[in-house]
């Protein structure tokens, strides 16, 4: 084989190795959700199809989570004014772990008209994993509390998750296989923190890790393209 074709070979498996090591890498996953509520109201039975976002940043040995409705459930027959309304939920935990998150958030910020679906707030809450591995996060109950009665918005067409992230406990090791995709979260669920950047989950660590071991693996192959250009040089010089 030439010095040439040589040199190509081996500055394209470097390059090679380098892409499978970041198309390996593990990534959270996070799915826009419809989910389907049936609300039990003061006056009723409401029903309600919102899209269900549910985002996850690291946070020392936890993880805060932020749920967020993309439109309006349920209904109040009269006007709820500025700070009347009160939302809170609960979001399952599944997979690697088990359990509930209880999320909650703001009151309404502006007056809601009457008979008009009720936008709710950003929800937010900490999850501490209990196991290692890959966790799932689901859309459960809404409960919805204005003018001294309260709305319970239960799911009923058994939701996906909305976010699936890859933890390990404290003092535990990360589940052997890591989670997929990413809208992000996939879907949409790759929302930002309050300071406009990307969120970061347990395997974006992993992503950095990797990357990092690919940027070695390139420089290892142009160091070998080196050496066989210098050996190429010192071959022809002697003769």
């Amino acid at each position: 084989m030439s010095y040439q074709k040589r040199t190509a070979a081996l500055a394209s498996v470097a390059a090679l190795a380098g892409s499978a090591v970041f198309m390996a890498a593990p990534a959270a996953r996070a799915d826009v959700v419809d989910v389907n509520y049936k609300c039990q109201t003061p006056i009723g039975v409401k029903t309600a199809v919102s899209p269900i976002d549910i985002k996850g940043v690291k946070s020392g040995s936890a993880y805060k989570l932020t749920m967020s409705w993309q439109k309006g459930v349920s209904s109040s027959p009269v006007e709820l004014g500025k700070g009347a309304m009160s939302p809170s939920a609960t979001i399952k935990v599944g997979g690697a772990d088990s359990g509930t998150v209880a999320v909650s958030g703001p009151a309404n910020q502006a007056a809601i008209p009457a008979n008009t679906p009720i936008k709710i707030n950003d929800l937010t809450g900490t999850y501490t994993p209990k196991a290692s591995g890959k966790v799932t996060f689901t859309a459960a109950v809404l409960t919805i509390k204005a003018l001294g009665t309260t709305t319970t918005c239960t799911p009923t067409n058994s939701p996906g998750p909305s976010l699936t992230l890859d933890v390990t406990a404290a003092g535990g090791s990360s589940g052997s296989s890591g989670s997929t995709g990413t809208s992000g979260t996939t879907g949409s669920g790759t929302g930002t923190d309050s300071s406009g950047t990307l969120p970061k989950t347990g395997p974006d660590d992993s992503v950095i890790a990797l990357g990092t071991l690919g940027g070695t693996v390139l420089l290892a192959g142009a160091a070998g393209t080196l050496w066989l250009t210098r050996r190429n040089q010192t071959a022809h010089a002697r003769r």
